[in-house]
């Protein structure tokens, strides 16, 4: 059955069918509506709801209850999120499960509470210190918000990893329609290195520590196994249009929807859009991009930023064609004219580029 809510809430409802019964949390534009439902919805399922007295007592709540072996959750925005960045290295350094929201807002500093998607280096480069990675989902729709974070907790428990959903203002309050497709989870995984008493078995240590000479880096060597072992397995993307494409777009999230109003439009035309959209921006999908790469005159990535995720299509490029940028920043969200102008512009045949113009003449 479809229902109407907003991104927030259809986060926070699907966290709690997958089986979540341990959020911790603090107040921050544009996230409240996924913590103003956990507070109503938690205690209704018999799950522990607690707004901490900060995020960075929020995010080590969240290490207590994965401990444990429970599925804890946090969720934040961007300025929220930076604080919490040492307990989620200690957490991917204790090897400890566990989803994190990042709804994102405008920055640097308090900036404002318009959509943005400048927590892109921040959210797939680790973030905090260390030699770490989260897996990082980009949703791009209520319904998407919602099946990303069920799979979430199941990414998380498999590969014993935080999970991070990448998200934006626009995509946290919109409201549209979506259903749960997943049955509620009643049978979670056994957790057997799980702090839950070592009564009759061998005792489980839980720790990000190891003062002993070679014990770190041994671990480290552990961590990138793990790490290449999740970026062959579970690379997800969306390609859109992208057979016989002149020119491809690459985008997530927000900035991904009006992409693919951007195709749509030039369907008419001959000149040919594509669109690849990462759903996970941790794993990259690189190899999907350098294939295209081989195949069209150039791309074009569009974010909702000065430009970040566009380092890491360079490198999946490695020169093998131009790769353009346009970005909106402080809360600007790019339309779909300006990237048809954008591409007009960097076109190198001018007839096209005065076919492309007149889309911007089309409502």
């Amino acid at each position: 059955m479809k229902q109407l809510l907003t991104g927030n809430e259809a986060a926070a409802e699907a966290a709690i069918q997958a089986g979540c019964r341990y959020y911790y949390g603090y107040p921050i534009t544009p996230q409240n509506e996924l913590i103003n439902y956990m507070s109503v919805r938690m205690p209704q399922v018999g799950g522990t709801f607690i707004q901490a007295e900060s995020e960075i007592a929020a995010i080590n709540m969240v290490y207590g209850s994965a401990a444990a072996g429970g599925r804890a959750m946090t969720s934040s925005s961007s300025p929220g999120i930076s604080l919490k960045q040492e307990g989620i290295s200690y957490l991917a350094g204790s090897e400890l499960p566990c989803v994190i929201v990042n709804i994102q807002r405008g920055g640097p500093g308090l900036g404002d509470i318009s959509a943005s998607q400048a927590d892109y280096f921040q959210a797939v480069k680790g973030g905090g210190h260390g030699d770490y990675h989260t897996i990082v989902l980009a949703p791009c729709s209520v319904q998407e918000m919602a099946d990303l974070v069920y799979d979430a907790f199941d990414l998380a428990d498999k590969y014993r990893n935080p999970v991070m959903i990448l998200g934006d203002a626009q995509i946290g309050q919109l409201m549209e329609p979506m259903e749960f497709h997943k049955k509620p989870q009643k049978n979670l995984p056994i957790k057997n290195w799980a702090l839950t008493g070592a009564a009759g078995r061998k005792k489980n240590v839980i720790k990000s520590f190891y003062p002993v000479k070679g014990e770190l880096e041994e671990f480290n060597a552990h961590l990138q196994k793990k790490y290449k072992m999740i970026a062959e397995h579970e690379v997800r993307y969306e390609a859109i249009n992208v057979n016989n494409a002149d020119i491809i777009l690459v985008a997530y999230g927000t900035s991904a929807r009006i992409c693919k109003e951007v195709v749509k439009k030039s369907h008419r035309f001959e000149f040919k859009v594509g669109l690849i959209r990462p759903i996970t921006l941790w794993p990259f999908p690189t190899d999907i991009i350098r294939k295209m790469s081989e195949m069209v005159q150039c791309i074009l990535t569009v974010e909702m930023s000065a430009g970040q995720m566009v380092e890491d299509v360079r490198l999946s490029v490695e020169g093998r064609c131009p790769v353009h940028f346009y970005g909106r920043t402080g809360g600007g969200v790019p339309t779909s004219l300006e990237i048809i102008k954008k591409i007009a512009e960097i076109v190198p045949d001018n007839r096209v580029a005065h076919t492309l113009l007149q889309l911007t003449e089309v409502k």
